[in-house]
C-alpha cells in the first residue's frame, strides 16, 4: 500500500513539480501536505524498508522519544521530526521542526537547504551544519526552539528514514504530538523566544 509520500510525490510528479528542486516545487508539497488535518503515526512508521537503528546525522528521521525528565518538561514531542547535527557520548543534537509554527518552519528549511551536500535530493543528500553554522547565519535564525539534546536511551522505536525528496512534505504533516501542551501554546512560546510577533 503507497505511503502518504508515495501519495502526495505521485501527485506532484504528475503535476510537473519535481520534489525540492525549485521554490515553486517545494511551496506545492508544502502546501498539499498541509492540507492532510490528521496522520496515524503508526501507519506513518509502516515502511520497514525505511527503519534504522543509527541514523546518520543530516538525515531527516521521525520516531518515538520518551524524554528522561518529561516529569519536569513544560512539554515535549513524543513523535519528533528531526534533523541529526551532532553526535554526543550517549545520543545526539538534532532540530526537531515540529516546535516552529508552519511559516517559521518553511522560512527555516529554505535556509537549510543552501547547507546540502548535493542537489540530487536522494539518499547521497545530507544537510552540513553545526551550531556555529547555525548561530551566525541569517537566514537560520528560526532554530532555537528546535535545538533539542535526544538520549540514546530514550528513542522509543526505530528511527524511520525520510527521503530528501519527501522533505517538504515531512515538513508540513501534522505529525507533531506534543504532551503537556497543545502546539498552538508551543508556537507561541517559540515565536516569544525568538522576538517574532506574526
Amino acid at each position: 500500500m503507497p505511503t502518504i509520500f508515495d501519495q502526495i510525490v505521485t501527485q506532484g510528479v504528475q503535476a510537473g513539480k519535481i520534489p525540492a528542486r525549485t521554490r515553486d516545487a517545494r511551496d506545492w508539497y508544502r502546501e498539499t501536505a498541509g492540507k492532510i488535518n490528521r496522520i496515524n503515526e503508526r501507519t506513518f512508521m509502516r515502511d520497514k524498508e525505511r527503519l534504522t537503528t543509527r541514523p546518520i546525522i543530516g538525515s531527516m528521521y521521525s520516531f518515538y522519544y520518551d524524554p528522561k525528565h518529561k516529569k519536569t518538561l513544560p512539554y515535549y514531542d513524543r513523535f519528533p521530526l528531526v534533523f541529526p547535527f551532532k553526535k554526543v557520548s550517549g545520543g545526539f543534537f538534532g532540530l526537531n521542526l515540529h516546535y516552529l509554527p508552519l511559516e517559521l518552519r518553511a522560512l527555516l528549511m529554505n535556509g537549510l537547504y543552501d547547507y546540502a551536500n548535493n542537489t540530487r535530493y536522494d539518499e547521497t543528500t545530507k544537510l552540513r551544519l553545526n551550531y556555529e553554522l547555525l548561530t551566525k547565519t541569517s537566514k537560520l535564525r528560526f532554530f532555537k526552539p528546535c535545538i533539542k539534546h535526544y538520549l540514546s536511551e530514550k528513542v522509543a522505536s526505530q528511527f524511520m528514514y525520510i527521503y530528501p525528496s519527501e522533505w517538504d512534505i515531512a515538513l508540513f504533516l501534522p505529525t507533531e504530538r506534543f504532551v503537556k501542551k497543545n502546539k498552538t501554546q508551543v508556537f507561541r512560546d517559540s515565536k516569544k523566544m525568538l522576538g517574532v510577533r506574526r
